[in-house]
């Protein structure tokens, strides 16, 4: 998963940062980079980043908080959002945080079975996480990335990965990734991608999210109900400074109707989970673009 403030689909801050900032967490602890960004970091991002304006729209329009309150989650959002990226270098680091998992029992069922299945995550949170815990030993994890990640962090992902079973398929123009999708779930693998962002194809379906209507991906919702898939959600969210919650939630769907009501059946299950998350933590929403249009 790639998280951004540049609204490019890249980590925040070039290579050498990168580096400094994991040299840095492998002796400082990560609650003292927190305060130093919750002081000195974030307002500056608020101030110059227009972005916050996104963020106080989500919060004024979607949750119909006042300026003041908007205002002030605008604030927690921007803070929470520099936690989930210092973790993801501390792990780069070698830190370790403690993960509660909801549902893994659903996920277990269909890491033992032979066919593929799909997980669907969305740009809250920190789901990253999850690919670090969440896993199965016989089955391998292909997770969808932006294919312009900034080359450090590319660099850390392949080398915690490549122990894991994990394989990273990045999104590219040529639509190549679709190929080594398909491959995956042909081959009995599990598959991850995002399902609330445009990527890749422009092809859409239109859904309310939090009472407005907006447009997500159809291609995870067409490639699941092509094949018959199993599909669950999964969202990694912060809980604590070095704690985390997995939630996994199957989406179910019709087999037997049309493929236009299967597609429509399994959007709308993921939505409801969507808001389900966004309920219990508001603060946690990182889509930093015009999601509502």
């Amino acid at each position: 998963m790639d998280y951004e403030l540049n609204g490019q689909g890249t980590t925040y801050g070039n290579s050498w940062m990168h580096l400094w900032l994991v040299r840095m967490l492998r002796v400082i602890p990560v609650r003292a980079l927190y305060a130093f960004v919750a002081v000195f970091v974030v307002p500056v991002c608020l101030a110059v980043n227009p972005a916050q304006r996104i963020i106080y729209s989500y919060f004024r329009d979607r949750w119909g908080l006042t300026r003041w309150r908007s205002a002030l989650k605008t604030y927690m959002n921007f803070y929470m959002f520099a936690q989930v990226v210092i973790d993801k270098f501390a792990m780069y680091a070698g830190k370790r945080f403690h993960i509660d998992i909801e549902g893994y029992d659903d996920f277990q069922q269909l890491a033992e079975r032979p066919e593929g299945f799909m997980q669907l995550s969305a740009h809250i949170g920190n789901y990253e996480i999850a690919g670090y815990t969440l896993r199965a030993e016989k089955k391998r994890f292909n997770a969808l990335v932006f294919g312009g990640e900034k080359a450090s962090v590319m660099e850390n992902r392949n080398r915690l990965f490549s122990k894991m079973n994990i394989r990273m398929i990045a999104v590219r123009p040529d639509m190549s990734h679709l190929f080594a999708i398909n491959d995956a779930l042909a081959n009995g693998e599990t598959v991850s991608m995002p399902a609330d962002r445009l990527f890749g194809s422009t092809k859409s379906i239109t859904l309310p999210v939090l009472g407005k209507e907006t447009q997500l991906p159809l291609g995870p919702f067409n490639l699941a109900t092509m094949r018959s898939l199993e599909v669950l959600a999964v969202n990694v969210m912060k809980t604590a400074s070095k704690r985390y919650k997995i939630h996994v939630k199957p989406l179910c769907y019709d087999k037997t109707a049309t493929r236009k009501e299967q597609i429509q059946q399994l959007a709308s299950s993921y939505v409801n989970e969507l808001e389900r998350m966004l309920t219990k933590y508001p603060e946690q929403w990182y889509n930093y673009f015009p999601f509502w249009k």
